[in-house]
């Protein structure tokens, strides 16, 4: 599947969840990496103005959980958040942020993601670290995967 059929499918795909209400777009997905945008809008700031922290962590888990589950068997496994941590480094009022997941371990039952958000100005918005677990998905609905 090509990227831009990848792209469309996740975000179709995403439309339907949580990950669609506030806006998140995925750019591009590849092995290692996958980097999105979120807007700053009424859906993603808190009573200030500035885009929200929780907001924040949420587009940095999206896109890390995302990039993790490109290396899985997605018919045997899930892989769920089980740790992340962020550091809002500048505030945003508008406009767009953009985030990008790299890798930092892959293992069987571990992953460790960095999500790196910068603003249109590609200044540094947030640092977030994300740790996934590798579980059966026999628990889990992947409906990504049935569609």
């Amino acid at each position: 599947m090509e990227n831009k059929d990848k792209t469309r499918k996740i975000n179709e795909f995403n439309d339907k969840t949580m990950v669609g209400h506030i806006g998140i777009e995925i750019m591009e997905a590849g092995k290692d990496f996958v980097s999105g945008r979120m807007p700053v809008d009424k859906r993603t700031t808190q009573p200030y103005g500035l885009l929200h922290g929780g907001a924040s962590v949420a587009f940095a888990e999206s896109l890390g959980s995302l990039a993790g589950s490109f290396h899985i068997d997605w018919e045997k496994e899930a892989v769920v958040g089980i740790e992340i941590n962020a550091n809002h480094l500048k505030s945003v009022r508008s406009g767009w942020v953009y985030g990008r997941a790299t890798p930092v371990k892959i293992g069987k039952r571990i992953q460790v993601w960095k999500i790196d958000i910068t603003n249109e100005d590609k200044e540094a918005v947030c640092i977030s670290r994300l740790t996934l677990a590798v579980v059966k998905s026999e628990n889990y609905n992947n409906s990504f995967t049935k569609e």
